[in-house]
């Protein structure tokens, strides 16, 4: 017989203002950083230099995010909740300010990556003691909060860097992002639970984190490429990583994953595979204002909008998907989530055809607005089902392990959408449909992955 889950209420999670402060601050300031750099390099480049370089930016702040997240049960282990978090904001502030004072390209990229590690730890951490600073009850919303945290840096981190470069200086927007590092940090030894450290600390998956590095510097290089037979055999390299990462993990006493995964009748491998189907969709993004300003006709401004409205149905629905609490309510968000972003996703390659009339361009915003949801409803619920589904024990190991998968995800699904629209090129319009319909069978692939859940 199904049991309805005991969850709380918004108003209780407000007790705990503090603590939800710092776990959503951290994401949010890494998943600002995520995006703040593309809207400010360009005014970057013309002063410092370094056109060459300019992909780079993002490879290094990617590739170093995902190594941090899984250092984050070692950083616990070692140092306790408190001194993590301390210890994220202080790399983080300090890539924000290396950034900032960069005199070139090299430079900048030197200070991407350490904010990628600072950004990585915050990230992971996050997701980590929402299962230890917050009571179980507590734990569905505190997901929804700190992953409707990708969506807001969406709009925050074009923002801060699109005004920077144009009203002030590029460089503040860095300056920004290390006076809110700082100023989170003031407090966390208030926000967070007494740390128990353990006796004997994590050790280093050593193997599994080369691996992984790898098959993450892949498929950031296969993002950046533009011949398509190149950039498919950077994912086809991503992709064997992946394979022996897994292999190695199933055998190494070491491991990222709890090792429940690769239990014969694990539910935890399927819920990690249904998040990353669902996250790996916010790559589409990427492309949508190019597909808005040459296909639509829209000013730069207007077209930055399309991108915002699926992080925005994102953002949105998570927050009162977090109320379900029966069980077979819960089930049906699991499978309405892909199958909402996967309709989305084909309504809009359907819609796409040259110089469309105003009123189709405008239809674009609820269809993606729409596709969005289908992330929201589920992935709060899968945030919990993964902390509940691991053995005792490994609980805390399995909610930092969504960061992982989540930034591997990123990285992934930037290459594969690199790989479909070059597929369709020279034409916008081939190039959109082939992105879109891909990434609708992609999404497709969650109703699968929900139902072997």
């Amino acid at each position: 017989m199904s049991v309805e889950q005991d969850i709380g209420t918004w108003r209780e999670l407000g007790r705990h203002t503090s603590t939800a402060a710092v776990l959503a601050g951290g994401v949010l300031v890494g998943a600002i950083t995520i995006y703040v750099a593309a809207s400010l390099l360009p005014t970057a480049v013309r002063e410092i230099g370094g056109r060459a370089l300019y992909a780079w930016t993002m490879t290094a702040f990617l590739v170093a995010q995902v190594v941090a997240t899984m250092l984050v049960g070692r950083a616990l282990s070692r140092c306790g909740d408190k001194v993590s978090y301390l210890i994220g904001f202080s790399v983080f502030a300090a890539g924000s300010v290396v950034c900032a004072v960069s005199p070139s390209m090299p430079v900048l990229l030197l200070g991407r990556g350490i904010q990628g590690l600072g950004a990585g730890l915050l990230t992971g951490l996050g997701f980590a003691l929402i299962h230890s600073a917050l009571p179980p009850r507590l734990w569905s919303r505190g997901s929804a909060l700190i992953s409707a945290m990708f969506g807001v840096g969406n709009f925050a981190g074009p923002a801060l860097g699109g005004f920077s470069a144009q009203f002030g200086s590029w460089r503040s927007a860095f300056v920004v992002l290390a006076v809110a590092a700082a100023v989170l940090a003031v407090f966390v030894p208030r926000a967070l639970p007494g740390d128990e450290q353990p006796t004997q600390a994590a050790p280093v998956p050593v193997a599994s984190l080369a691996l992984v590095v790898g098959a993450a510097g892949a498929v950031s290089v296969a993002g950046i490429l533009t011949g398509v037979a190149a950039m498919a055999a950077f994912i086809a390299l991503g992709l064997a990583l992946v394979a022996a990462f897994l292999l190695t993990e199933k055998r190494a006493t070491a491991s990222v994953l709890p090792r429940s995964v690769y239990q014969p009748g694990s539910r935890l491998r399927w819920i990690y595979l249904s998040i990353m189907v669902l996250a790996s969709g916010v790559a589409v993004e990427t492309f949508l204002p190019l597909f808005g300003q040459q296909l639509g006709g829209l000013p730069p401004a207007a077209a930055g909008f399309f991108a915002a409205a699926l992080s925005l149905g994102w953002s949105v629905s998570q927050l009162f998907s977090a109320s379900a609490h029966r069980p077979e309510t819960i089930r049906r968000l699991l499978i309405a989530g892909p199958v909402c972003l996967a309709a989305g996703f084909a309504l809009l390659g359907l819609l796409q055809s040259e110089q469309p009339p105003l009123l189709v361009v405008l239809l674009w915003l609820p269809v993606l607005f729409f596709g969005g949801t289908g992330i929201g409803i589920a992935m709060p619920h899968l945030s919990v089902a993964a902390m509940t589904s691991a053995p005792d024990g490994e609980g805390g190991k399995a909610a930092a392990a969504i960061a992982t998968i989540l930034t591997m995800s990123t990285a992934f699904g930037a290459a594969v959408a690199g790989l479909l629209v070059n597929l369709g090129a020279p034409s916008v319009v081939t190039s959109a449909r082939w992105l879109l319909f891909g990434f609708a069978a992609i999404a497709a692939l969650g109703v699968l992955t929900a139902r072997r859940r």
